[in-house]
């Protein structure tokens, strides 16, 4: 009998705790970036009223502007992501997400959230996080380093020419940079949809950021979801360096600058 009335009183527990562990909300509660400490239950007020018409209300990039949106919002239950510190197939860093919804994503609908407060950003990066089981299983791997920049010389730049070219950079971004390599119009990301192959003679900022040191950080973690892959393996970063400051001089604005140029290889 008295096995019999622990099961009984038991059970409810069991329930509830079920119900604990398959709420989104009660497993990850929180993100942290230096003193801030983001909430998923503030930030989902947050997120219905910025995010959800984009978004949609199950993160799935599904939300009533998304038709008319290209490329299309982000699907966050996927728990891929282009702009990160850690290496290509991880799951980003608090830090990412944080600085993603701060500096929006360029070319693409997705604003610069900068008008919100610290707190208020770290709080829809705690409720976004909600949307993948990948946060709730894994952790960022440690950030991929970024080593000191060496001098932007002439020689590193001759030299970020040749890894162009051995990397076969162009097949993508064309020869000159535009864009229009002949594989791009036959792109797509991860969900098999068109992309757009970056024109690295736009201007200087880029999909994740706009120094020198964030476009190495895009060579050496990929950026997740679409053909561009890391480099980590295959780079070192002397020659990621190169790369940089090689295509820097593909930018109209480069020589405005003061800095050196060479005319693009064939």
């Amino acid at each position: 009998m008295s096995g019999h009335t622990d099961s009984v009183v038991a059970a409810p527990i069991v329930v509830a705790c079920l119900i604990l562990l398959s709420s989104p909300l009660q497993v990850i509660a929180e993100a942290r970036v230096e003193k801030w400490i983001g909430v998923a239950s503030r930030g989902k007020e947050l997120y219905r009223r910025y995010c959800i018409g984009c978004h949609g209300a199950r993160g799935d990039g599904s939300g009533e502007n998304a038709p008319y949106l290209d490329p299309k919002p982000r699907d966050f239950t996927a728990g891929v992501f282009k702009c990160r510190s850690t290496d290509t197939g991880h799951i980003p860093s608090d830090l990412d997400l944080y600085q993603t919804i701060g500096r929006g994503l360029h070319a693409s609908a997705m604003p610069s959230w900068f008008p919100l407060t610290r707190q208020e950003r770290i709080d829809l990066v705690a409720y976004v996080k909600t949307f993948s089981q990948r946060f709730r299983e894994e952790k960022p791997e440690p950030v991929v380093p970024i080593p000191p920049e060496p001098p932007d010389t002439q020689e590193s730049i001759h030299r970020g020419q040749e890894v162009y070219k051995k990397m076969e950079c162009a097949k993508c971004h064309g020869v000159g940079g535009h864009g229009d390599g002949p594989s791009a119009s036959t792109l797509t990301d991860s969900k098999d949809r068109p992309i757009a192959v970056y024109d690295f003679t736009t201007g200087e900022r880029f999909k994740c950021g706009q120094s020198n040191q964030d476009l190495y950080r895009i060579f050496m973690t990929g950026l997740d979801g679409t053909p561009m892959p890391s480099y980590l393996q295959d780079l070192k970063p002397d020659q990621a360096w190169d790369l940089v400051h090689y295509l820097r001089t593909l930018q109209a604005n480069w020589e405005q600058a003061g800095t050196k140029t060479i005319a693009p290889g064939p």
